[in-house]
């Protein structure tokens, strides 16, 4: 198992009702907890965490289902995966760490968890950062050829029958390899300890079918939650920082903040000088626009 982070970063295992989650923590000051996203660990935030340790307590985990932490059996709805459950995973680390307010930032997968997270607890989310995403109901309502081709993956995970978890455990270091560096534009080049650690952690095929899992519910059961909110005219109310890569399909594909306002009230974005992978592409002005975010929104 391999380390960037400095050893100030503390390991633990927190119980999450019955679900382990390998936790990082670091810093003194108002708490933050970093999501990563697919087919990562908290490790895609080795770079900027260390930066935001200095002024905020630093919380990393890795989702259900990936790095370290539990992979839960999936039930035949997928609701195991949901992104409300793994949200509800990450309101119980905080807790148990003595936090009941924070902010939470997450990109990938986990800036869907982060968004669940917003809306199911708004008491207890202070601030909101979302890295290269827009909500998953806009994505399903506004498909078309090219995010067919770029975002193929959400189809091919989503599939039933054990066919994404075949094909892929037949080599997954390949697959971690080669969807990593299909979406990366241009940014900072992968560390290769990081992505030695993303391919140990993928290569459990408990931690493939997880993933699909996670895939499976953002096409079921995640879309059924999101349009029960649209229904009943539920918004993200907290501060909202929207952050892409200009090189990459999200950035090129959406105008993301006014995306973003169609879901919350009060959103402010930046184009950063990268692909896909904010956080490893450009992990200085990731950090900077976070941490700049996260002291205005400590004065709203």
């Amino acid at each position: 198992m391999s380390d960037l982070l400095p050893s100030r970063f503390t390991r633990r295992t927190v119980d999450a009702d019955g679900v382990r989650i390998h936790t990082r923590v670091a810093g003194e000051g108002p708490p933050v907890l970093l999501l990563h996203g697919y087919p990562q660990t908290h490790l895609v935030w080795h770079q900027v965490a260390p930066l935001l340790a200095d002024t905020y307590t630093v919380v990393l985990t890795d989702l259900r289902g990936y790095g370290d932490s539990d992979k839960p059996p999936s039930d035949p709805d997928h609701a195991t995966y949901a992104k409300r459950a793994m949200a509800r995973d990450q309101l119980r680390v905080m807790g148990e760490l003595g936090f009941d307010r924070f902010a939470v930032a997450g990109h990938d997968r986990g800036g869907r968890v982060a968004h669940r997270l917003a809306l199911d607890h708004p008491e207890a989310v202070t601030a909101l950062a979302v890295l290269d995403i827009v909500p998953t109901r806009h994505v399903f309502r506004h498909i078309d050829a090219d995010f067919g081709r770029g975002y193929y993956h959400w189809f091919f995970l989503a599939a039933e029958n054990g066919i994404p978890e075949h094909l892929i455990g037949a080599d997954p270091e390949f697959w971690v390899r080669a969807r990593m560096v299909a979406r990366h534009y241009g940014g900072a080049s992968f560390t290769s300890a990081a992505q030695d650690e993303y391919v140990r952690c993928f290569s459990d095929p408990a931690a493939i079918h997880a993933s699909c899992e996670d895939y499976r519910a953002a096409a079921g059961i995640d879309l059924v939650h999101d349009d029960e909110d649209a229904a009943a005219g539920r918004r993200i109310t907290c501060p909202v920082l929207a952050l892409w890569g200009e090189r990459g399909f999200v950035g090129r594909h959406y105008d993301v903040p006014a995306v973003w306002r169609e879901y919350a009230d009060d959103v402010r974005g930046y184009a950063m000088p990268s692909g896909h992978y904010v956080p490893e592409e450009a992990p200085g002005p990731t950090a900077g626009h976070l941490a700049a975010f996260l002291r205005d929104s400590s004065r709203s």
